[in-house]
């Protein structure tokens, strides 16, 4: 195995962290994007370009819903995130035990 199989999306810390977090939930569930960013510590700002380079590939779905103050933006893991994910840390296992 080479490292040439490792997934640059994912690779970036934050984007590991949040696409770890998301992988934790039961299947179908999802976190509310201010209790992910309270989970990981990033800002707004930085959390939602992060979310976004993932959602461009599929490995996760941003679901927004309500207006103003009522309003809420839900995050999930996708299949596909789910899959590469999978891959992403097989990879690196095959890596640390020299395959």
């Amino acid at each position: 195995m080479s490292a040439a199989g490792i997934d640059p999306v994912i690779h970036v810390p934050a984007r590991l962290q949040i696409v770890a977090t998301l992988a934790a939930l039961p299947e179908g569930d999802a976190l509310s994007f201010t209790r992910l960013q309270n989970m990981i510590g990033l800002t707004p700002g930085n959390l939602i370009t992060h979310l976004r380079k993932l959602e461009d590939v599929d490995y996760v779905t941003i679901e927004k819903t309500g207006s103003g103050p009522a309003s809420r933006t839900a995050v999930a893991l996708t299949h596909r995130g789910h899959a590469a994910l999978d891959l992403y840390t097989e990879t690196l296992r095959g890596l640390l035990n020299g395959l």
